[in-house]
């Protein structure tokens, strides 16, 4: 009750400062967007629940890592097991980890070696991102398997003519340390983007400090990414993508008094991504052609030590995956764009886990093994008089392993010009391929499964008004989740779960002078297990909040300094004890957290940056027994040329 009375506080005092103000902003009802539709669309005519984040909002904020940036998109709840470079998980309306397809740059991100292909989120830098965009709701048609739920495309910046070179340098509690080089430009016909980043820190006790760990759990990361962009001439365009990433973890064991001193996590990972555009007859046709692997190796390590003396582990895992996309549009009819292509990826993993307990040694080796799955999608964009939107798509895969599998997505939306309304909607279906664990491992493998399926449909009406000085957008979801994997008496894996998830998302939005911006966010997102042959069933779905809340406000306070205050609610949710016999339901307390970020332009090149994460020092955990950051204080600055 006292964090209600804080955020009706905190509310109304923002509301105040925002709406006290009385100039005008730019609106963002033509900000061309990507992923709802892989071409480029004006927002007013996407039909799909979309969220943008900018490289702007990212500096206001002065936020650091992916996982920072998507706290706060409404639909998205974020699981971090214990700090900063700690393992990461992010559910999309209340469906799984493993039902939201990451994409950067165009590279599908998912985990091949993973037993679920879910995307570890935990070693993303924010540094050379331009923008973020959030697709909620089954995105199969377009993106294939584990678009259940969504999507969540990322882009780096590129290059643009202009020479520009910086340094960013910051450092703060618990000894953290993060440092980026940049280099973007261009020389004539030929663009480039490079950013070179370490960052690191000592950290905290993975395993909550509250109940007696004291060993602190620290991380480090090295990352360099490349991109290369060549306008070979007005029809003609080529892309390179070269991304290196090397990461090291300090673990604690997954339970109350988990502190362990050489429990360790490495892992690397290439990415390349090749690709070439076309424009043909006077641009009714657009081509792109990409080709793009993924190579990760990964080794969790775990010694005996004196705590745990007769303990031991050593897993290891190699994955890759190589995809060729060939995408076409053809805009030949006035107001009707037709988007169809073929795609192919490969999928190869090995891994090896070797373990000793009191139980005696353990030995599972899973030889390499690889899938492929092609898959063929055609979609149409119409656009009646230019209010009325639809967007109509179909999609069939053929895996080499499960057969084939029909997706389709209806997206219409209708804008009305004289009132800023847009009324908008989406149906649609997707599906998750099993991995190659879920199909090949000896032990928990079974090479009959299907693929696990969704049916989602949503419902909005957004409303700008003000002099689209103000927005404000609500809308309704639901998503069926069947086929979901589970496992049989003898731990083999089946298509035997299913759930459902439904909520509503509100957002908010003030732009004010350019100086004051205000912005607010609430998810309310309601589960339930459905599987009959469950223990949870009839429950809410682990880790999964029903109330989420975000409030953001920014302000430019003369020409040289910004002050950014930011506040995150998140409600109760469920999770488990599964070190107790029988395993526990334990409800987790809600919590709120406020942030604050300062910067100040000190010289025409240089920056001064200052911010507070947990302001108030709120003890917390996203995940049951794990720790997380106290009260944190940073320093930096941004040095360009």
């Amino acid at each position: 009750m006292k964090n209600i009375f804080k955020i009706s506080a905190v509310f109304l005092i923002a509301t105040h400062l925002t709406f006290s103000q009385s100039d005008s902003v730019r609106t963002t009802l033509n900000e061309v967007l990507v992923s709802a539709t892989k071409t480029a669309t004006p927002y007013y005519a996407i039909g799909s629940s979309v969220s943008v984040v900018t490289s702007e909002v990212i500096q206001q904020k002065q936020l650091k890592t992916v996982v920072d940036i998507l706290r706060d998109v409404p639909g998205i709840s974020v699981s971090q097991q214990g700090g900063p470079g700690k393992l990461t998980y992010v559910t999309m309306r209340g469906a799984n980890s493993n039902h939201t397809l990451v994409i950067l740059d165009g590279v599908e991100m998912n985990d091949p070696s993973s037993p679920n292909n879910a995307f570890d989120f935990s070693s993303l830098n924010a540094k050379e991102i331009d923008r973020i965009e959030v697709v909620r709701g089954p995105q199969s048609t377009l993106y294939g398997s584990d678009a259940i739920a969504g999507v969540i495309n990322i882009i780096t910046k590129r290059g643009n003519g202009k020479q520009q070179f910086g340094f960013e340098g910051e450092g703060g509690a618990n000894n953290y340390y993060r440092s980026n080089l940049s280099a973007l430009g261009g020389f004539g016909k030929l663009s480039y983007a490079v950013v070179a980043s370490q960052s690191g820190s000592d950290g905290v006790s993975a395993a909550n400090s509250i109940y007696g760990n004291k060993e602190k759990d620290g991380f480090s990361n090295s990352a360099f990414s490349s991109r290369l962009d060549l306008d070979i001439n007005e029809n003609w365009k080529a892309g390179l993508i070269y991304k290196f990433q090397k990461t090291k973890v300090d673990l604690d064991q997954n339970e109350k008094l988990g502190d362990d001193p050489n429990n360790t996590y490495k892992q690397e990972e290439n990415i390349i991504k090749a690709n070439l555009a076309a424009l043909s007859f006077d641009s009714a046709w657009q081509q792109n052609l990409s080709a793009t692997y993924i190579k990760r190796f990964s080794n969790s390590l775990d010694l005996v030590d004196q705590a745990h003396p007769s303990t031991s582990s050593d897993a290891f895992n190699n994955a890759s995956r190589f995809k060729i996309d060939w995408q076409n549009n053809i805009s030949a009819i006035p107001n009707n764009l037709i988007t169809f292509g073929i795609e192919s990826e490969t999928e190869s993993a090995t891994t090896s886990y070797f373990s000793t307990s009191e139980w005696g040694p353990f030995e599972s080796v899973f030889p390499r093994e690889s899938m492929r799955n092609t898959g063929l999608y055609l979609q149409d964009q119409l656009n009646i008089e230019n209010s009325l939107f639809a967007t109509v798509g179909l999609r069939y895969d053929k895996n080499q392993k499960f057969g084939s599998i029909t997706t389709f997505r209806i997206a219409p939306a209708y804008y009305i010009t004289s009132t800023n309304t847009k009324i908008k909607a989406t149906y649609g279906s997707g599906f998750k391929a099993p991995s190659l664990f879920y199909i090949f491992d000896p032990t928990f493998g079974n090479p009959d499964l299907k693929p696990e399926k969704s049916k989602g449909w949503d419902f909005g009406v957004e409303q700008s008004f003000g002099g689209q000085k103000f927005f404000v957008g609500v809308t309704y979801f639901n998503l069926q989740l069947t086929d979901m994997f589970g496992f049989d008496a003898n731990f083999r894996t089946i298509n035997i779960a299913k759930a459902k998830t439904s909520g509503v998302e509100i957002t908010g939005v003030a732009r004010l002078n350019n100086d004051l911006a205000f912005n607010a966010s609430y998810t309310f997102t309601e589960t339930k297990d459905e599987s009959e042959q469950s223990a949870d069933f009839g429950n809410q779905l682990l880790r999964r909040p029903k109330h989420q809340l975000s409030i953001n406000t920014n302000y430019k306070m003369m020409e040289a300094l910004n002050l950014n205050l930011s506040l995150r609610y998140v409600g109760k949710r469920e999770d488990k004890d599964f070190g107790a016999y029988p395993v526990k339901r334990i409800t987790m307390p809600d919590y709120l957290l406020v942030n604050f970020a300062a910067s100040y332009q000190l010289l025409e090149n240089l920056a001064l940056n200052a911010r507070v994460e947990n302001l108030f020092d709120k003890k917390y955990e996203e995940v049951l027994f794990y720790g997380t950051l106290g009260r944190s204080l940073y320093f930096g600055l941004n040095f360009s040329l």
